[in-house]
């Protein structure tokens, strides 16, 4: 059966899958990043992974990947397959597009950028399907954004586009390592709740969950964490909604698994905010921490459209 191989690189763990034409993941696998053992090592890794998926293929399904698509961290030149920078893996300037498709024997491979890449999937399969415009902001350790435009993810002229989490939302605020202060994710990223709601809790194993569960229970110290929270990400979220008018606004990470507890006071409060603009669809992420993987292979099939092979299952 054709396929193509999947995979999506992270600062702890690697995902990877072998993916059908039409979208039905045939074989599914993890480990570990790694990255305790430095950056070569890691890049090794992920080779190693890669050429196992293949082999896997030839087994199981009779020939091996057609090409593949690789999701990284960090900033990546998708156009010339380079993982520029990491701070979590260390990479520089690492040439993955050309050393993995020499690893599967010159098959074609596309190199994405992770938040994009997830981004590319919520929008083409999941909660973005069938919407022209969108943008898909998860809340993890940063924030990030994908801006989707008819189907494709923008990556800008530099490889920057998305990146709300650097939005300025309170000047003179917490530094941030970018180097400005105050930016969205150092207020409304899961790590900053965290962080803050351990500081107001005493705990400091506490986390965003930990202060989404007190948010739910009542506790009026959860509440003011939580809200800072949400007002913080609601100014941020207008800043782009102005800039972008998307027709739907995708929030995932580990923030959005808070359900409710999250949506309703953000719905509220970018609605607050709003004067001109069009108010979008506010919804959470369909795919989970499946986003990324999914969306490698869609690069990877994009590939093969793009290079004008026949896309069926032989």
């Amino acid at each position: 059966m054709r396929h193509v191989i999947a995979l999506d690189v992270g600062g702890t763990g690697m995902k990877a899958a072998l993916v059908a034409a039409d979208g039905r993941l045939l074989h599914r696998a993890r480990r570990a990043t790694g990255r305790e053992r430095g950056p070569d090592a890691v890049v090794e890794d992920v080779l190693d992974f890669a050429a196992e998926l293949r082999a896997h293929g030839e087994r199981s399904h009779g020939e091996p990947a057609a090409a593949a698509g690789v999701a990284v961290p960090g900033i990546v030149d998708e156009t010339r397959g380079v993982a520029a920078y990491s701070a979590n893996l260390g990479w520089r300037d690492v040439p993955l597009r050309d050393l993995m498709a020499e690893r599967l024997g010159g098959v074609p491979v596309a190199l994405g950028h992770d938040v994009r890449t997830g981004g590319l999937a919520e929008g083409r399969i999941g909660a973005g399907q069938g919407t022209d415009r969108f943008l898909f902001v998860p809340l993890g350790t940063g924030i990030a954004g994908a801006i989707g435009i008819d189907g494709r993810v923008e990556a800008g002229a530099h490889g920057f586009a998305g990146e709300i989490g650097h939005i300025v939302v309170r000047p003179g605020g917490a530094p941030c390592p970018c180097g400005q202060r105050g930016c969205l994710e150092r207020l409304a990223s899961a790590a900053a709740v965290s962080e803050a709601w351990a500081a107001a809790c005493g705990d400091p194993d506490a986390d965003a969950a930990d202060c989404a569960k007190a948010v739910a229970s009542g506790d009026p110290r959860a509440a003011e964490v939580w809200g800072e929270a949400v007002d913080a990400l609601a100014d941020g979220l207008v800043t782009a909604l102005t800039l972008l008018d998307p027709r739907t606004l995708i929030i995932g990470g580990g923030l959005a698994e808070a359900g409710e507890t999250l949506f309703t006071p953000l719905r509220d409060a970018v609605r607050r905010r709003t004067t001109f603009q069009k108010l979008p669809d506010i919804v959470p992420a369909a795919l989970g921490d499946s986003a990324g993987c999914l969306g490698a292979g869609l690069l990877a099939w994009d590939l093969l459209t793009a290079d004008g092979t026949t896309v069926t299952d032989g």
